[in-house]
């Protein structure tokens, strides 16, 4: 470094203790600290030269002790420079459907709430009281504190940051909003709602959501061949998710996992209708020319405001076809690691929002409540003398 002082300089000897101090620290008279210089390379790799005051030696040691192990110092950048910075790079590793969750969260909520915030200056309580200013849905706000943590974890990595805040921040849960049993279509319903769906084409893909639990991407992406009636399965192994710019994008289910649906009964001739004139790798549930099905154009096609009024459901989605297919075979019998499998969950803990198991708790409690009430109510009755 230009213009470094001799060691027996005034400012290369502890005022404390008459030693000369280690390389890289000073003693700054006029302010009465011990100053550390270094030169740092921020993220684009540029040189910066930057000073700290300390009061102690022993403070400013340990701070000169973590650059020289290569931490990036350079946090005074505010978090929206280091998203312009490094959104490329998570929106490439993630799912573009996730990446596009992602950039909505980021321009609605974190960034008009955090992006002025140094990120060396960024803590929990910070992130806690903008969550408090946070619309939208518990998913919604999900999202927004996912981009903000991955943010944070990157600039840790590179050496930023000593840690990420966002990590220490409890995650809104979903059971802060509406069960997704309460969501959930009745046996009634289902009839009724198909028979509002014209007959074709969307007949047959609103007929497989719920009847199969496929996510809308998930139906869409559904071969010829991937269908066997024989042994009655759908096999669930690509999805189609819109990118970027609204294109589809083929790519593996949510779960990365291939997965098999049933066939039942109410299905079989919807899928049977679909399969014929076909080769095995076409798609098995298309629009009436033959395009791909998405729940934009399935909604668009049917009148879907006029289906939420034939199902009395002001805010009927199509991904509670989904919803109704899980709670329905939870109804029926079947068991939370079978629900999970045929749903392709990656937690069990999911699968079980669906279950209304507690229902079954509260009404058996409420059965042996009665009993044990109504036992001296009937003796205190038999006890009366008759007048």
């Amino acid at each position: 470094m230009s213009g470094r002082p001799s060691k027996d300089s005034p400012v290369r000897i502890d005022p404390n203790t008459g030693r000369p101090l280690p390389e890289g620290i000073r003693w700054r008279t006029d302010r009465r600290r011990y100053q550390i210089r270094l030169v740092i390379h921020d993220v684009d790799g540029t040189p910066k030269e930057r000073t700290q005051m300390f009061l102690t030696l022993m403070e400013a040691k340990k701070e000169l002790a973590k650059a020289l192990a290569g931490k990036n110092r350079d946090g005074t950048m505010t978090l929206s420079q280091w998203h312009e910075r490094h959104w490329p790079a998570i929106a490439a590793s993630v799912r573009p459907a996730t990446a596009r969750g992602y950039d909505v969260a980021w321009r609605l909520r974190v960034q008009p709430t955090l992006g002025h915030v140094r990120l060396e200056a960024m803590t929990s309580p910070l992130i806690e009281a903008a969550m408090v200013r946070w619309s939208g849905t518990p998913s919604v706000k999900v999202d927004a504190l996912a981009v903000l943590s991955r943010l944070l974890d990157a600039a840790r990595r590179a050496r930023i940051i000593d840690y990420n805040p966002a990590r220490e921040i409890r995650r809104p849960t979903q059971d802060a909003g509406i069960s997704p049993t309460s969501r959930a279509l009745t046996l009634e319903q289902i009839a009724r709602l198909l028979e509002a769906v014209p007959a074709g084409p969307y007949r047959r893909y609103t007929a497989a959501l719920v009847y199969t639990g496929m996510r809308a991407g998930e139906a869409t992406a559904v071969r010829v061949r991937d269908a066997d009636l024989e042994q009655g399965i759908i096999r669930v192994s690509r999805s189609f998710s819109p990118g970027p710019h609204g294109e589809l994008i083929e790519q593996s289910p949510k779960s990365h996992k291939d997965r098999v649906v049933p066939i039942i009964q109410a299905l079989r001739p919807h899928v049977f209708e679909a399969m014929k004139g076909k080769g095995p790798d076409e798609l098995l549930f298309s629009g009436p020319d033959g395009g791909r099905l998405t729940a934009r154009n399935l909604r668009r096609a049917v009148d879907w405001e006029k289906i939420r009024i034939a199902l009395g459901s002001p805010d009927f989605r199509v991904h509670d076809l989904r919803h109704t297919f899980a709670t329905i075979l939870f109804d029926a019998g079947a068991s939370a690691p079978d629900v999970q499998a045929v749903l392709g969950h990656s937690s069990l803990q999911v699968t079980e929002r669906y279950s209304r198991a507690r229902e079954g708790v509260a009404r058996r409690a409420g059965s042996v409540l009665d009993a044990a009430l109504n036992g001296p109510v009937m003796a205190q009755k038999r006890d009366v003398p008759r007048l």
